[in-house]
């Protein structure tokens, strides 16, 4: 874990397809399945309902986040922090931020899915106001874990 300095600058913006080599790092370290590089360059220059975010540090990203906005829906399509920079609350300055996109752009309600054994994951989740609504049996390829699907009232 890395601590944050008081004056430490994180930067938060969209996602460029420049930003793809640097956020298939993240997401291999960070998840047994991982997106390929293909999945996030159609998400990033082709899904018009697709919203990516990267956390930079020092001009470094560190983590990464992604929504769908189809009319009042948002569904967040992945979030990672590189495993040195956890434990700093950055996945919930990242979901903020998501959920701010989402609720500008006329979203009404957000969903994710998230592996019951992730009790961090769902403490922050939970924190921003996320309700477990239903599981989805064997969802995760890797090993058929089951997936908590979790919903918020963004409005």
């Amino acid at each position: 874990m890395v601590s944050r300095k008081q004056n430490e600058e994180l930067i938060i913006r969209s996602m460029t397809i420049h930003d793809i080599d640097s956020v298939y790092e993240i997401e291999k370290q960070c998840f047994a399945t991982p997106w390929s590089k293909e999945a996030f360059y159609e998400e990033v220059s082709q899904n018009r309902f697709a919203h990516y975010l990267v956390l930079e540090k020092d001009l470094e990203i560190i983590g990464f986040c992604g929504l769908w906005v189809m009319f009042d829906d948002a569904q967040i399509t992945n979030i990672a922090i590189a495993p040195a920079y956890r434990g700093n609350q950055l996945g919930e300055q990242l979901m903020k931020k998501a959920m701010g996109i989402a609720l500008s752009l006329g979203a009404e309600q957000m969903t994710l899915e998230v592996r019951v054994s992730n009790h961090v994951a769902q403490s922050l989740y939970k924190k921003l106001g996320f309700i477990g609504v239903t599981l989805r049996k064997n969802y995760y390829q890797d090993n058929l874990e089951d997936a908590l699907l979790m919903w918020v009232k963004l409005k």
